[in-house]
């Protein structure tokens, strides 16, 4: 199984001004608590990294390894969303979609499988899943269409504003400004996405080729070096005379967190 979840060892929470801690633009269900998201596999590795994962985003996570445990879950969790394997051991995830709609109705799934044949997406779009995601998958790519579905659907979603805030640097994602402890930031346009996608995953490690892949779209084969180029362009901006935020972890890649204070 080929999933890309570097969490290990990190327990992430809400912070303060409702923000997850990767920085990103935190959801908030209705009465501004967590999200709850139910997660139904019966690969423990698999469903505890999905699980991580969600918990990064501030969400209430409550997990379960077969069909009869899940809808018992569903029953008393009473999930704003539900991930749901197609294949468990006791019964096929149709038949526990059917019976977590029998008390949710409105609830939105989405089938995680390792089926990828045109006919099993159909089946199960229609049986009534609301979007279905292959394995072997990537864990940023299943968060984010996580997070359209519950945009998507019935719930009383809410979202914080688009400024994305790690220590005491700032990025508005609306005007494209950036602050560091005031004092404005004048950035490129690549360096700003890059920016950006460093303090959307606050405090997690990202390789180069995840920065490849997000920032420039695309494999640059042989020239890696690009990422560490335009790091030190932001290192010179953002760190300069300051307490470093920008730091190399050798072997895995970058992470942006709050300089120590003091």
């Amino acid at each position: 199984m080929t999933i890309t979840a570097p969490f290990a060892g990190f327990a992430p929470t809400v912070t303060s001004n409702g923000r997850s801690e990767n920085g990103r633009e935190s959801l908030r269900g209705p009465g501004n608590r967590a999200i709850k998201a139910l997660v139904v596999d019966d690969e423990q590795t698999l469903s505890e990294l999905v699980g991580l994962a969600l918990r990064f985003e501030g969400w209430d996570i409550r997990l379960a390894g077969d069909g009869l445990s899940a809808v018992a879950a569903a029953r008393e969790f009473r999930p704003d969303l539900v991930i749901l394997d197609v294949m468990l051991p006791d019964m096929d995830g149709m038949e526990v979609l059917r019976r977590i709609r029998a008390e949710l109705d409105h609830v939105p799934v989405l089938f995680l499988t390792a089926r990828d044949a045109v006919e099993d997406r159909i089946a199960g779009l229609t049986a009534g899943g609301d979007d279905y995601v292959t394995k072997p998958f990537s864990i940023e790519e299943l968060v984010l269409r996580l997070r359209a579905l519950l945009l998507r659907s019935k719930l009383n979603v809410t979202t914080n504003s688009p400024t994305l805030v790690v220590g005491d640097l700032t990025l508005d994602e609306e005007t494209r400004e950036v602050f560091r402890d005031g004092n404005p930031i004048m950035l490129t346009a690549t360096e700003f996405e890059l920016l950006r996608f460093l303090m959307r995953n606050s405090r997690r490690v990202l390789s180069k080729a995840q920065i490849l892949d997000r920032v420039w779209n695309y494999d640059f084969g042989g020239q890696a070096n690009i990422v560490e180029l335009y790091i030190s362009y932001l290192r010179k901006k953002i760190d300069a005379g300051r307490e470093p935020m920008i730091h190399t972890v050798r072997g895995f890649g970058y992470v942006i967190k709050p300089a120590p204070l003091g």
